[in-house]
């Protein structure tokens, strides 16, 4: 099979000397067994030990703008992304989902250290390396996820795993003694950069955390946490506790507050439609004495009780 090299571009980006169909018909000579991406989220991500890539057919060196062509379905770009990704978010959520769609055609292997090499170079990790690798897993952006990746990748771990690319934010990653572990990624033409997700990181989650230890320490003993699992002194335990107290005391007394003047402004509602209908009935009973004992007045020969009390008392809507 031909190696595909890199040539002049057309306008659209797309080598002269290749078109589609040539691109397809070549690549068409070799049958590839490489795992397929995902179609269904029915299960996990598979590990890379589980389902390590047998293909026989020569691996060859794509370019990018090869790759954004569209390679036949038996042959998937094989993109790389890795990372800690502790307190899995929505920043590595996206970060995957980039790296997943760079390509028409794209098989994303995801590789995440284990807790020595991360504690060695990076730090202490709020997530062991199970729950890590397990988080991953079940990103829908993953088609395959590699245990104890390596720190800086090398030759031999590209061509195992049969990487074409290595997907990562474009600022230079300084560790382990060098400026940016990414350089001879990017140097070899394989590196294709994706964007940060700007408000959200794990260390800000560890930030909010610390910074309101007192309020999670409260929340948890709260919801049935013991001290000792909180590694809460005595005394602090004791004062947590009686701060629930309290805030309980005031929600009660803040509660007893909104149903007392709920009550009041009912109250205040019924007055003023009691006072309305009382205005309401008086008027009315004026109205008919008046009619009844003024000047032109129907009255004749009945006493003032006989005639008057029937009236008011059927005036105020009440039985005498």
């Amino acid at each position: 099979m031909p190696v595909l090299t890199t040539d002049a571009e057309s306008e659209t980006g797309i080598p002269k000397s290749l078109s589609n169909e040539l691109l397809s018909e070549i690549m068409e000579e070799i049958e590839h067994t490489c795992p397929q991406p995902r179609l269904t989220l029915i299960a996990p991500a598979p590990f890379a030990d589980e389902i390590s890539c047998q293909c026989q057919a020569p691996h060859e060196k794509l370019t990018i703008t090869q790759a954004r062509l569209g390679t036949p379905v038996d042959r998937p770009v094989r993109v790389y992304a890795d990372g800690i990704f502790d307190l899995f978010h929505s920043g590595h959520a996206r970060a995957l989902m980039q790296a997943k769609t760079l390509f028409p055609n794209s098989y994303l292997l995801v590789g995440v250290c284990s807790d020595d090499l991360t504690h060695k170079f990076k730090g202490f990790t709020v997530m062991n390396e199970t729950e890590r690798y397990e988080a991953l897993r079940h990103c829908r952006y993953v088609d395959e996820v590699i245990r104890d990746a390596p720190w800086t990748l090398t030759p031999e771990f590209l061509e195992k795993h049969k990487i074409d690319f290595v997907a990562h934010d474009d600022i230079p990653y300084s560790s382990a003694g060098s400026d940016d572990v990414y350089k001879h990624i990017k140097e070899a033409g394989m590196f294709v950069p994706t964007q940060r997700t700007e408000g959200i990181s794990t260390s800000d989650i560890i930030t909010r955390i610390v910074r309101d230890y007192d309020v999670y320490a409260r929340r948890n003993l709260q919801r049935g946490y013991t001290a000792k699992e909180l590694n809460v002194s005595f005394i602090n335990e004791k004062k947590y506790r009686f701060q629930n107290q309290v805030d309980k005391m005031k929600e009660k007394v803040k509660n007893v507050e909104e149903k007392s003047k709920e009550f009041v402004n009912k109250v205040e509602e019924k007055s003023h439609d009691l006072i309305q209908k009382w205005e309401e009935k008086s008027r009315e009973f004026i109205g008919n004495f008046l009619e009844l004992f003024g000047p032109d007045g129907a009255w004749v020969g009945t006493s003032f009780q006989e005639f008057c009390l029937p009236l008011i008392y059927s005036s105020l809507n009440t039985d005498p």
